[in-house]
């Protein structure tokens, strides 16, 4: 079938999902399995069966609570307000104290609770994912559902289970991966662990909100094998996992607003998925009140611009049926039941363990830390190369520790990479740094205005406001970045008249990235580079004090000043036996990445570097793929992504050689901008018109590099190790649901070392539907000493075996004889071998 469908077809196509039975054995097709293959886990206590009934009087509590409330209490229930005593988190849902239902306070939180207290930053999700590890990530969830408890949360926001589709995306940091099975695997493992800890976990985005672009109005139009077999995944691994909520996402899917897609929340998540939480819009992303609810919307986020007044009037009008809002908040209570939010004695809050949390963060980092080139044996520094280091760029100072957006959490500590480099190097070693790009900008001199004002750190009394008139001469013409940092409302300032730093509308103004948006001593900061003609300009600034006072400042960056830290940076790297440079990119919620490469001056100042000392390590601290045109002239190189409070330490164990590098890429990096899934066609991204095809089909990800022999810069899977390892002796044979593959891997070198083996299957011959060239299909990892063999053991599910059907709407299993393979990468297989799957 074609992926281009038209909106008319995708939507028929869609619909028809809710039709078919869930008993689906007969003439090839197997029934749903969760997409990790084997029967969800049993829950804990606080987290046991999704459904209404599955503590002991639990219906008949709802049945009476509805029966006395009334339908402005209902309503209430069906939107969010304002907190009396807000916590600094993302949302708050009023109770009704006279019935004894309580509020429920939402808190962001894919990367650690985002409220106004300090929580454990722990690195982006996607450097978790990067471990290959499930039982990690359900340790990872545990942290942030005990911390969110401690913290006063009911609700987390968390975790995003949409896949990383275009290496655009502003947001891929803070999901898993662009492969399906990966993604379904460990987000169903997050939500346990969140869910052991007696906070409800909420899944995002659903469904096909894979970019910020056009977020909020995109039409993303996709086929249902397409949708089946890539975005849905984690979000059906979740719902098996028990989430007690789902959270709608901005967009439109084939011609509807996701908030109020009957296909996607009553027929799929309910029908066939047997969705037994609550379904919450994203903030503000809800449209309509009558087609919201009657399609399955439970809560409206943050406000009742649709589900208060409005829903009310629509029940007392006729247009709503008073049983359908009794439905929603029927969802509502019995999620909040099943985790003991209605008892007498609702679950005691846990004290928050800081240290805890702290050597979690810690673990994950190391665990996640993927080294992609390392030539010459540049890593780990040892001997020499430990004894005298260059540490150069920005965030080897000031600690990169998350992304901007919903991800941002206010950490206990962060140390900054260079004090724990210097700490591990130890007494007789030298340690130098140098900053190489200024983020921050320089203070203005004084005497630059006429007439003359210090701007470099300016206090403004609570009450006052300040304001200075002034000219300023260049001789030549120059590239300046102006900055302002400031503690209350953003102080106005006019160069020749035009407003520098306008506030801007939505998430654009409110997430400001997690680097840049903020100076080290915690001053909000905005920039803007201008190209400045020479001759006299005119700068104006005004600032209000408020209620309680501001601190703010202006300073810039010029030609002169760039090139004194590039000059400064390379006498460093000169001086040393080796070089740490650690290279930034500041994604953000609210905005996709402008380009793969590397921002401001990065990739002239690693060339530079480079130059004068090619055993320069650079530590990339991104939120996704990178283009590397500089890669060849360096020694190593070191992903580290967002790693939370605790990646000064994590890094230091990769790089000295405490840790092996266990991370494996869970994205293709592209050899070329235009050469990716998306590259090169402006309908799958970012849409034209309004409208985006996902005409890739189930071709995502490293798929799409297989499929059209398209050679990336780094494959999916890939990741070295300071060992070497040798697979051997593949063998795969029939199994009751699917196949049995076993291998040996085998550390053949000499240290101990972390691998992660991966299997990945080829397509049916028998089944006529588009399938990968490969797809994964299971993985392992291992941590083995010098010599140390292991017999891996992998079941290959039905679900790894099967293809969606459009024409059936159902899985169907690929008989016959099928290609397995194993090895380090999606394209460093070293076994190959074939087996027989038999169709039932």
């Amino acid at each position: 079938m074609s992926e281009a469908v038209s909106r008319r077809r995708a939507i028929g196509l869609l619909g028809a999902m809710g039709a078919v039975g869930a008993a689906l054995g007969a003439g090839g097709c197997v029934a749903a399995v969760p997409p990790g293959g084997a029967a969800p886990r049993k829950a804990s206590a606080s987290a046991a069966a999704s459904g209404a009934g599955s503590r002991p009087g639990s219906a008949a509590r709802i049945d009476a609570l509805l029966e006395r409330l009334t339908l402005d209490e209902k309503t209430a229930l069906l939107h969010g307000g304002p907190d009396p005593a807000p916590l600094g988190q993302a949302g708050y849902l009023p109770g009704v104290p006279r019935l004894g239902i309580p509020a429920l306070r939402l808190a962001d939180g894919p990367a650690g609770v985002r409220v106004a207290k300090p929580a454990t930053a722990l690195p982006a999700p996607v450097l978790l994912a990067s471990a290959f590890d499930p039982a990690l990530a359900r340790e990872y969830g545990r942290v942030i559902g005990r911390e969110g408890r401690a913290l006063g949360q009911d609700v987390l926001l968390s975790p995003m289970a949409n896949l990383i589709r275009t290496p655009y995306a502003g947001r891929n940091f803070e999901t898993f991966a662009e492969d399906p099975r990966l993604t379904a695997d460990l987000v169903a493992e997050v939500v346990r662990g969140i869910q052991d800890e007696g906070l409800i976990a909420t899944v995002k985005h659903f469904a096909l909100n894979n970019q910020e672009r056009s977020r909020d109005t995109v039409d993303v139009v996709v086929a249902e094998q397409t949708l089946h077999e890539t975005e849905l995944r984690g979000f059906e691994a979740a719902v098996a996992a028990g989430a007690g909520a789902v959270m709608g996402s901005y967009n439109k899917v084939n011609g509807t607003y996701a908030c109020e897609n009957k296909p996607l929340l009553d027929d799929l998540l309910r029908g066939r998925w047997g969705f037994g939480g609550w379904v919450m819009s994203d903030w503000d992303a809800a449209h309509s009140t009558v087609a919201a609810i009657g399609a399955g919307l439970d809560m409206e986020m943050p406000g009742g611009t649709h589900f208060g007044g409005p829903l009310r009037q629509a029940v007392r009008g006729g247009t709503v049926h008073e049983d359908t809002v009794d439905l929603a908040v029927r969802r509502i209570l019995a999620t909040m039941d099943r985790f003991g939010l209605l008892a007498a004695r609702p679950p005691a809050r846990p004290a928050r363990d800081a240290a805890a949390g702290a050597r979690v963060a810690r673990k994950v980092a190391a665990a996640g830390a993927v080294l992609l080139r390392n030539e010459h044996a540049t890593l780990p520094l040892t001997g020499a190369a430990a004894r005298s280091i260059a540490v150069i760029g920005p965030t080897g100072q000031t600690p990169f520790v998350s992304g901007g957006g919903s991800a941002h959490v206010v950490p206990d500590r962060a140390p900054a990479p260079l004090d724990a480099i210097r700490g591990r190097a130890g007494n007789g070693s030298t340690v130098r740094y140098a900053l190489g790009e200024d983020l921050y900008g320089r203070p203005l001199p004084p005497q630059l205005l006429t007439p003359a004002a210090d701007l470099a750190d300016r206090r403004v009394e609570a009450g006052r406001n300040w304001s200075h008139q002034g000219e300023f001469t260049l001789a030549a013409d120059e590239e300046w970045t102006l900055l302002v940092h400031y503690t209350g409302k953003r102080p106005g300032v006019r160069l020749d008249g035009e407003e520098l730093f306008p506030v801007r509308q939505g998430a654009a103004e409110q997430f400001a990235g997690g680097l840049l948006g903020a100076a080290p001593d915690g001053l909000t900061v905005r920039r803007r580079t201008l190209a400045l003609a020479a001759g006299t300009h005119r700068l104006a600034v005004f600032a209000e004090g408020g209620a309680k006072g501001q601190r703010f400042r202006l300073r810039h960056t010029t030609n002169a000043t760039r090139a004194a830290d590039l000059a400064e940076a390379v006498k460093t790297a000169e001086q040393a036996h080796s070089v740490v440079l650690f290279a930034y990119e500041d994604a953000t919620e609210g905005a996709d990445r402008s380009s793969l490469g590397l921002p401001g001056g990065q990739a002239r100042l690693i060339e530079a570097v480079t130059a004068v000392n090619p055993r320069t390590t650079v530590v990339l601290n991104t939120s996704s793929s990178t283009t590397m045109p500089w890669l060849s002239r360096t020694g190593a190189v070191l992903q580290m992504y967002y790693p939370g409070q605790e990646g000064a330490a994590a890094t230091a164990d990769v790089l000295f050689g405490d840790v092996d590098p266990g991370g494996r890429l869970t994205q293709t990096f592209p050899a070329d901008e235009r050469a990716t899934p998306v590259g090169g066609d402006p309908l799958r991204y970012p849409g034209v018109g309004g409208r985006q095809e996902y005409g890739e089909g189930v071709h995502v990800g490293h798929r799409w590099y297989d499929a059209q022999r398209v050679a990336p810069l780094f494959p999916f899977g890939h990741g070295l190790s300071y060992t070497t390892w040798e697979y051997e002796d593949l063998g795969v044979r029939p199994a009751r649901d699917g196949l049995r593959v076993e291998f040996t891997v085998r550390n053949t070198g000499r240290r101990k070392g972390t691998e992660v083996a991966q299997v990945y299957v080829g397509p049916s011959t028998e089944l006529k539907l588009d399938q990968p060239v490969r797809a994964l299909a299971g993985y392992r990892r291992l941590t083995l000493e010098p010599g140390e063999a292991q017999r891996v053991v992998l079941d290959v599910d039905a679900r790894a075996l099967s293809s969606w059907d459009p024409e059936a709407h159902a899985w169907v299993l690929g008989p016959g004889r099928r290609e397995v393979f194993a090895g380090r990468s999606s394209r460093e297989l070293h076994l190959k071998a074939k087996a027989v799957v038999n169709s039932r």
